[in-house]
């Protein structure tokens, strides 16, 4: 084992091995063949480049060499498109802390049976009057930075529960094409992190016809681990004990605080109410929105096709089947 490894427990060290092709022996190597691609790509600031950093790249691809480059690529190559996003990426900035305050995103204390971190997002919890939601997905890949530091979750990955409750279709219009490319760019296609499943709960039609629009722009692998489970929460516990979930979900803990995380991130400063004029954080998104010219959605100009949305019928939640085949 070398020093690369010493945060792993000896079970997430044969898990590493064993998934993800990770071998001891000739790390340092896959590791300088990564960093090697760099000078093909010229036109990208790769910013870091150290052992620690690339490694964390290589699980998320299961150490092939190519794809692991592709993905840091991304990586870079995504926050150069999108400055507006990254100029204050910190947990004080007026939208992230308040996004951060309000559950964007929670986290449990306990990992599921498979060692993944649990994420949470209450939807309804969004208060459009004081941050966007380029300040909630500004948060989530902060959180997410912050947490792909332990090593552990760099093998073991993430769940995401979003739970829908409450989200009203004035909320939702706001989730547009270009919004949606922005969040698929970030979380699948340029963040080294492993997510095992992304359950949908008590969702509204609505956003069961918005998941319909989108699905052909998710990566086929993504489409598996996402779960429409509607107000079933049984087909939820048969994937994530219940033992480990808050009573929102179903589950046998109190209910989740949603400042647990923003606490850990914002320490002192959590209880910091000065905020700057809310204009002045929003702006930067709506130069983001204006820019943003969707490519792989052209087709979309509104949240979902007008004649889908009339074709559902508003109780159709109540018939549908979760999506519970696990790849």
């Amino acid at each position: 084992m070398t020093h690369l490894q010493a945060g792993l427990s000896p079970e997430t060290l044969e898990k590493a091995r064993l998934e993800l092709n990770e071998n001891p022996d000739t790390l340092h190597q896959d590791i300088q063949e990564v960093r090697d691609m760099v000078i093909t790509r010229p036109d990208i600031g790769f910013l870091r480049t150290d052992d620690a950093f690339i490694l964390r790249f290589l699980r998320a691809r299961k150490f092939q060499h190519f794809e692991a480059f592709r993905l840091l690529a991304q990586y870079f190559e995504y926050r150069q498109q999108n400055l507006d996003m990254f100029k204050s990426f910190k947990a004080t900035d007026p939208g992230i802390k308040q996004a951060l305050k309000d559950g964007f995103p929670g986290g449990l204390a306990n990992l599921d049976h498979y060692g993944r971190k649990i994420l949470v997002l209450f939807a309804a919890n969004w208060d459009q009057s004081r941050y966007t939601l380029v300040d909630i997905l500004r948060a989530i890949l902060l959180s997410l930075e912050a947490m792909i530091e332990d090593p552990e979750l760099q093998v073991n990955g993430f769940v995401l529960i979003i739970d829908w409750s409450n989200f009203t279709f004035k909320q939702a219009s706001k989730l547009t094409p270009s919004m949606l490319r922005l969040a698929i760019e970030g979380l699948q296609d340029s963040f080294p992190a492993r997510f095992g499943g992304i359950h949908f709960v008590n969702q509204p039609w609505y956003i069961h016809a918005l998941y319909t629009v989108i699905r052909p722009f998710l990566k086929e692998k993504t489409r598996k681990r996402i779960f429409l489970h509607g107000n079933n929460l049984n087909s939820l516990h048969q994937l994530i004990h219940p033992e480990i979930l808050p009573s929102e979900f179903g589950g046998m803990l109190p209910p989740y605080d949603m400042g647990t995380w923003a606490r850990t991130l914002l320490d002192h400063e959590y209880d910091d109410d000065s905020e700057c004029n809310v204009d002045s954080f929003n702006a930067p998104t709506k130069d983001i929105e204006k820019d943003l010219s969707p490519k792989s959605m052209k087709r979309s100009q509104s949240v979902v096709d007008p004649g889908v949305l009339k074709r559902m019928d508003k109780n159709e939640e109540e018939n549908m089947q979760p999506l519970l085949s696990l790849d």
